[in-house]
């Protein structure tokens, strides 16, 4: 019994000697918020700041929309998202990590491209990749 203990004893100053005891504490560090959502004034759209970490594990990529035969904006369909109401969105960047919804008119969908006629400008980079993340995020999907 009593070598039981001498064992515990010195396995426990093994572990805090070497920075294990507190482990846990230790990789919690501090609270980071990987995103954060403003409400736009007079707006229900928000603009959303994701830190570096936040956009490359969520995988983010941007594409530009493009001009389009018969006066149409061309996207990736990945990057078009539908609220509750069946509204087509997608999520424009004017910034690194910043990203804000903008109302689209979807005309029609090939081979993985929509076709806008309503939409961001061409040349707007666009959210090709993780737009439904966004979503959830602005709308606090996962709190």
């Amino acid at each position: 019994m009593k070598l039981r203990r001498c064992a515990g004893v010195l396995l426990a100053g093994v572990l805090a000697a070497s920075g294990c005891a507190g482990t846990e504490k230790a990789l919690a560090g501090p609270k980071v918020n990987p995103a954060k959502v403003e409400k736009l004034a007079g707006s229900e759209l928000s603009k959303l700041t994701l830190t570096d970490k936040a956009v490359e594990r969520l995988g983010i990529r941007l594409a530009a929309s493009q001009p389009a035969p018969g006066n149409m904006l061309a996207v990736p369909y990945s990057a078009v998202v539908y609220d509750t109401k069946g509204m087509a969105w997608v999520f424009v960047s004017a910034a690194q990590g910043v990203f804000q919804r903008a109302s689209v008119s979807v005309a029609s969908m090939k081979d993985g491209v929509a076709y806008l006629t309503a939409g961001p400008a061409a040349g707007t980079s666009v959210v090709a990749a993780g737009a439904a993340e966004l979503f959830g995020a602005e709308l606090g999907i996962g709190k």
